[in-house]
């Protein structure tokens, strides 16, 4: 085969490798167009056209070279322009996996691939994800209410009237960046009468305090817990169930609670896990108490608890015994294995992320009812007991 020949066989066999290896990457419809017309104006036309220019055209291998310098090179190092094709997407499983872009909801930013978020019935939920993304990468659904787009990267979802548990999926371009919102629409604080809910019994809120007001009102609305939806994880770790109140009843069962709570509780699993001590999540011994049962206990008037923003955990995982792990190896569980998880905890508090998580922080020793355990909650300013 003579030289000119063979160096025409190369440059097509590189532009046509170079075209499907750039069209296969495309993860997103409008790109995927714009490469094939790429691919038709770069590749398939100059095929087309080759008899002709090899019949008007005496210098072959002048034209074979210059295509393929000029236009093969190029296209070799050409990526797909998305955020992430299909061999940038990370191979491990979903779950395993932080989203490439932050989530933005009632004051708070996650990158967490299951979040929660309350609301009013017929109430706009405003959601956005971080200003570099752009807004054709990122797709939110929900499995009732309306969304509608509100700017390049915001959303506004318009929830039902109906109260109950709802899903949002926010969809990136790898099947990674993806979260999940689990939205839930409260039945309004005011359908409570004489103290009660459908039969549940809430007690009375105590009147707001003069100082730190912002921090001690009364919930506007009380999450439905039903057995359909009491197992529903509302972080990747923590289900609803382990929020509710321990007063005794039957479903429907009542329970507040704040997102920033569960955003701070998955930061410090996080940086429990990194230190070794948890594998899958923390025993919440307390969440949400009502007013009624907070008195029953004797608790103070204005606990966190009530309002959801309070949770008492421990470590429970060698052995899953209902008491705290002996964290610090001595033999003996006390509240100096309380004290390695306050530590843990509390080395964390100035972190960016925690900025908008602050509140208190304490630890408990045994007693006749129960092992040693953190207080952790979210009161918006810093205390420690």
């Amino acid at each position: 085969m003579e030289l000119p020949g063979l160096l025409e066989r190369v440059t097509v066999a590189v532009l046509a490798r170079s075209c499907k290896r750039v069209a296969s990457g495309s993860a997103n419809a409008h790109v995927k167009k714009g490469e094939d017309f790429y691919c038709w104006m770069t590749v398939r036309v100059p095929l087309v056209f080759a008899p002709v220019m090899r019949l008007s055209f005496p210098h072959r291998p002048v034209l074979a070279t210059g295509l393929l310098l000029l236009v093969g090179a190029p296209l070799l190092r050409t990526k797909p322009a998305v955020a992430h094709s299909a061999a940038s997407c990370p191979a491990f499983p979903r779950s395993a996996a932080a989203p490439a872009f932050a989530l933005d909801y009632q004051g708070i930013e996650t990158r967490s691939p299951i979040n929660a978020a309350f609301v009013l019935p017929g109430q706009t939920l405003d959601v956005a994800v971080e200003r570099s993304t752009a807004a054709e990468q990122v797709v939110v659904r929900a499995s009732a209410g309306a969304v509608s787009q509100a700017g390049t990267s915001s959303w506004q979802w318009h929830a039902p009237d109906a109260p109950g548990s709802y899903t949002l999926q926010v969809e990136g371009s790898c099947a990674a960046d993806s979260m999940v919102v689990r939205a839930f629409v409260m039945v309004p604080a005011s359908a409570a009468h004489a103290g009660y809910l459908n039969g549940f019994r809430i007690g009375r809120y105590p009147p707001t305090p003069a100082r730190r007001q912002a921090f001690y009102q009364p919930p506007a609305g009380f999450i439905e817990v039903t057995p359909e939806n009491e197992d529903l994880y509302i972080t990747p770790h923590l289900q609803l169930r382990q929020f509710l109140t321990k007063q005794p009843g039957g479903f429907p069962k009542y329970v507040v609670l704040d997102p920033r709570l569960l955003l701070k509780l998955e930061l410090i699993l996080q940086e429990a896990q990194a230190a070794g001590y948890v594998r899958q999540g923390f025993y919440v011994m307390s969440g949400y108490r009502t007013p009624a049962y907070n008195h029953d206990l004797g608790n103070v008037e204005f606990s966190r608890h009530q309002y959801g923003a309070a949770a008492d955990i421990f470590i429970d995982e060698h052995p899953k015994d209902g008491v705290m792990d002996d964290l610090n190896h001595d033999g003996r569980i006390d509240i100096r294995d309380a004290a390695v998880l306050y530590q843990l905890i509390d080395r964390h508090q100035a972190d960016p992320e925690y900025r908008s998580l602050i509140g208190g922080l304490a630890m408990y020793s045994s007693t006749s009812a129960h092992g040693p355990f953190v207080h952790v909650d979210v009161r918006g300013y810093s205390a420690r007991w």
